[in-house]
């Protein structure tokens, strides 16, 4: 149930990738997303149901050329913010899923955008980048969701981390079993 703080700064990489991507053609985009008002939310499949728990934002600023697709900057979100709504489940997730005091972010570095973003309305791209949790680097492709109105950005996306594949404790007991994956929704304003 721990490992639903992976997810949340992957859903802040993607939406600082879509945000980034948007305006102006052939100039250099910056992109600053705004902390209060970006969710990351995750579901993390248990025994009889599932955990719902979210984190925040701590900052994401993006640098985006559309003409060459590179892109540059960093989400990152604040591991130690992660909740499910029960304390004891929320404490085995930061103490030993997590280690949040030790790594207390979880950040998303883009470096490549497939396809391309309209200046106006929706599009759909692909986000290469890193994702850092827990001490280890993870490279990752996020499917972004980007409305762009009057310069303004809403990115989204989806994606599963296979947390324990990554090397984060399953926090699985003998009468509760969770899964190995946890999934990741997050939705990125800019300011």
């Amino acid at each position: 149930m721990r490992s639903r703080s992976l997810t949340p700064a992957l859903t802040a990489a993607f939406a600082f990738c879509a945000v980034a991507a948007a305006p102006a053609l052939g100039q250099e985009i910056v992109l600053d997303l705004d902390p209060a008002r970006t969710t990351v939310e995750f579901k993390l499949d248990a025994t009889l149901h599932s955990v719902h728990g979210s984190f925040k934002l701590k900052r994401g600023a993006i640098r985006f050329d559309p003409a060459t697709g590179k892109i540059a900057g960093e989400i990152v979100v604040d591991a130690t913010t992660g909740e499910s709504g029960n304390e004891g489940r929320d404490r085995k997730m930061h103490q030993s899923v997590l280690e949040s005091q030790r790594y207390p972010e979880i950040v998303f570095t883009p470096d490549h955008v497939e396809g391309a973003v309209a200046p106006q309305g929706a599009s759909q791209v692909q986000v290469h980048g890193s994702f850092r949790i827990h001490g280890a680097t993870h490279d990752i492709t996020l499917p972004v969701r980007i409305q762009m109105t009057n310069r303004q950005a809403v990115a989204t996306t989806h994606f599963t981390i296979p947390y324990v594949k990554w090397g984060l404790k399953n926090p699985s007991t003998l009468l509760l079993r969770v899964g190995d994956k946890v999934d990741i929704d997050a939705t990125a304003y800019t300011r």
